[in-house]
């Protein structure tokens, strides 16, 4: 990781974290800092007894310094609102793919 002037970032910037604390799978880094990230799940239905396997996409800033591609294992942090649908901000990248 390189130093970045992104006032988004979570580590060289101003935007604190708080509340929720995920990992999943980056499935698309096409727009500019945005990464929708996949998040896996399981969910247990009391009638049946069996768990159901589900999933969510959550979109998070991609800071510059970061800078995840498709495929790499990120960890994401819960920050205000940054726009309309992003809440969250990638704060490391455990595993790269690419």
């Amino acid at each position: 990781m390189e130093a970045c002037n992104d006032p988004r970032c979570a580590i060289h910037g101003s935007i604190k974290t708080r509340g929720m604390r995920l990992s999943g799978i980056v499935v698309s880094s096409k727009a500019k800092h945005t990464a929708i990230i996949r998040i896996d799940y399981t969910k247990y239905i009391y009638k049946y007894g069996r768990y159901l396997r589900k999933h969510s996409r959550i979109p998070a800033h991609n800071p510059e310094c970061i800078n995840a591609k498709e495929g790499s294992a990120v960890d994401i942090a819960e920050t205000r609102r940054l726009s309309k649908t992003k809440s969250f901000v990638i704060t490391k990248v455990v595993n790269n793919k690419v």
